[in-house]
């Protein structure tokens, strides 16, 4: 088939959970389609990656996004119906090329990743495949209900709602919606009860991960991974620094704490400490994995599932996470994984699994044959071409 592919980042190098997910699609996806991809970047550097893309891609093109909080952006979400998020990533290059290139490729299907780069499409006949990594209104809006400033509130709540009906608009105009998890699916089929949604979940090459290359001697060691432009990964550490961590330093006074991730800002930098260690410029995260003892995540916002415990998972790294952190992986408390939505009580937890290493070993080994057999991205490629077929046929 040929299918042009829509994303908001560029799919390499593999910064983020969204990037991993799209760039490994896209090189199985490759083996028996036709993949145009058009992506924005942020900077002019990030067309040293192309290369790489290339490798899978018949043609790749490049869209420079505006700055977040330029003029421009700010001046369209509150003068338009548009929310922020849509603003930022209109573009009128974008979307003169698809115009000239569906006209000339005769392309099977679009694939696009996040209904906010949606209104860049033409009007068009060709099938639209919208993917949906999370549900952007409701994580947003667990942001706003938290927000401490009242005053901006009614503001920001206004862009919520802009955000909830441009989404569910957009997924009742494409021919077919995917989302990443049971729980994503009930969300979306709440707001639109006759939808037809697909399930792709996120995926992992354990084959890499189980690669032991860096492992060497050190203290207990927590782990947290993200990427901190996500606001859900500043949160988490947040709760890690407050809640969490505590109880494990009363159990375990030698133990260290690793933030690793990229968009770090004075809110995780100032965390530094003797025992609290930043990176944010590691080469290979398995030198992360390898090199801890246990995978903490104090996550309480919605949306998607996380990157980050299936590949901890994979190294056959425990993990300790909440049920909202854990969604969409159908595994159980005590079996695959550790799971505790009291932070006080994750921290005692994390302290105990930390002087008990063969009990968090056990539960880690059952959840990297998990991971193996149900998460690879050879099996998740092929759920999403049967989706692709149906679509198009």
């Amino acid at each position: 088939m040929k299918i042009l592919m829509l994303t908001p980042y560029l799919p390499y190098p593999l910064h983020s959970g969204g990037q991993t997910r799209s760039y490994n699609l896209i090189k199985n996806l490759s083996q028996k389609n036709e993949i145009t991809l058009f992506s924005f970047i942020r900077s002019e550097e990030e067309k040293k990656f192309l290369p790489e893309l290339k490798k899978f891609c018949k043609t790749v093109k490049v869209f420079k996004r505006r700055p977040a909080w330029s003029p421009i952006n700010i001046f369209l979400s509150g003068f338009t119906f548009y929310p922020f998020l849509v603003c930022i990533y209109l573009s009128n290059s974008l979307r003169k090329a698809i115009t000239q290139y569906i006209e000339s490729e005769k392309f099977d299907l679009i694939h696009v990743e996040t209904f906010y780069v949606v209104p860049n499409i033409p009007k068009t006949n060709i099938p639209i495949i919208l993917v949906e990594q999370t549900i952007e209104y409701a994580v947003y809006k667990h942001f706003v209900d938290q927000f401490k400033y009242a005053i901006l509130k009614p503001f920001l709540l206004l862009d919520v709602a802009k955000i909830k009906y441009w989404e569910s608009n957009y997924w009742q105009k494409a021919s077919r919606v995917v989302a990443v998890s049971d729980s994503d699916k009930q969300v979306m089929q709440k707001l639109n009860p006759n939808l037809n949604i697909g399930i792709v979940p996120n995926g992992i090459d354990s084959d890499w991960f189980k690669i032991s290359k860096f492992k060497k001697k050190h203290p207990p060691t927590v782990l947290y991974v993200g990427n901190f432009k996500w606001l859900q990964n500043v949160e988490a550490v947040e709760h890690l620094h407050a809640f969490v961590w505590p109880q494990i330093k009363k159990l375990v006074s030698n133990a260290k704490l690793l933030i690793v991730g990229r968009g770090m800002d004075t809110r995780i930098y100032s965390l530094i400490s003797h025992d609290i260690e930043i990176n944010e410029h590691i080469d290979d995260i398995r030198q992360a994995y390898q090199n801890a003892d246990l995978l903490v995540t104090p996550i309480k916002g919605p949306g998607g599932t996380r990157l980050k415990i299936l590949e901890a998972m994979a190294s056959g790294l425990p993990v300790i996470s909440t049920s909202v952190g854990i969604e969409g992986l159908s595994v159980k408390n005590g079996r695959e994984v550790f799971i505790e939505n009291d932070f006080s009580q994750m921290g005692v937890l994390a302290g105990k699994l930390l002087q008990n290493q063969i009990k968090a070993k056990a539960v880690a080994k059952k959840g990297q044959e998990f991971v193996s057999k149900n998460f690879s991205w050879g099996s998740i490629s092929h759920q999403l071409e049967n989706i692709y077929y149906e679509s198009s046929h």
